[in-house]
């Protein structure tokens, strides 16, 4: 007999592998056998790690971000499954939004613009920046983990890809902390607003906080570290923001913006001047 998933020979009786830990199923899949899979999905003693690896996330970071590095598996989470869990919560946030509160992306972003042409391009890039959430998610993490790594350069404490599964977990907490008031709030667009614009400063004073136990910072130290890290991260972002000017270039977007915005000022240009020469006409 071998096992089906790794293919290692089995004495017969055997109920686990000895080299994958597999379970040994023989039998074919019955609706008793699937009620006893939920069972144990959803009230053994494993199922309730998400709710200790989000608690513990923030009594305790230092033990869960450390634990895994230094080889615990079984207490909390895997970094990448947190990851995981936090991708799938933004993306069903973002799916409902979208969906049934269109409208709160308009209070949300252009509260400030009275300008049609500006509302409509910033609403396409916000959707765009949506539909491909998940794969900034994915490119941002290893940006974060290398300027990490270089701020804390002189610690040795971590290698850049230990630091990778510290900004796995940070991002992820952060990202399910932030995602949740966005749902509390999402009823109420003044809230909504608010949410939005506080949810980059929640997210920094988490960092902060994992980062100041892990690497046991004084208070001076902390916040010598976060002017370093936004002293890379600044110019970072620039570049960011220069890059997408580019590309908004080559595919037109830009152009189109333009076009848009001459088209309507030459609509207020005829609008205004049919009403200048309809009040000469009748005086």
């Amino acid at each position: 007999m071998n096992c089906k998933n790794c293919e290692e020979t089995l004495a017969v009786g055997t109920n686990y592998c000895h080299e994958c830990g597999a379970k040994v199923l023989t039998n074919r899949l019955t609706l008793r056998y699937l009620f006893s899979e939920i069972y144990q999905a959803f009230f053994s003693i494993d199922s309730n790690k998400p709710l200790r690896t989000f608690i513990d996330l923030f009594k305790k970071p230092e033990e869960v971000i450390d634990g895994y590095i230094n080889g615990v598996r079984k207490k909390y989470i895997h970094a990448f499954g947190y990851f995981t869990i936090a991708v799938t919560f933004s993306s069903i946030f973002y799916f409902i939004y979208l969906k049934f509160f269109p409208e709160a992306l308009d209070s949300t972003f252009y509260i400030q613009s009275n300008d049609e042409a500006q509302i409509e391009l910033i609403r396409n890039t916000q959707r765009k920046a949506f539909e491909y959430q998940t794969f900034i998610f994915f490119a941002f993490v290893p940006i974060l983990a290398l300027l990490s790594w270089i701020v804390f350069f002189n610690k040795k404490k971590y290698n850049y890809a230990e630091h990778l599964i510290i900004n796995l977990y940070c991002y992820s907490q952060a990202s399910i902390i932030t995602i949740t008031l966005f749902f509390l709030t999402i009823w109420s667009s003044t809230l909504f607003s608010i949410t939005s614009m506080a949810s980059l400063i929640i997210q920094i004073i988490y960092f902060a906080y994992v980062l100041k136990r892990l690497f046991k910072l004084s208070g001076i130290q902390l916040v010598v570290k976060t002017l370093y890290f936004f002293g890379l991260l600044i110019p970072l972002y620039i570049i960011l923001i220069i890059t997408m000017f580019i590309v908004m270039l080559v595919t037109g977007n830009l152009d189109s913006f333009i076009e848009a915005q001459k088209a309507k000022q030459a609509v207020s240009y005829t609008a205004s001047s049919a009403i200048n020469w309809t009040s000469y006409k009748l005086r």
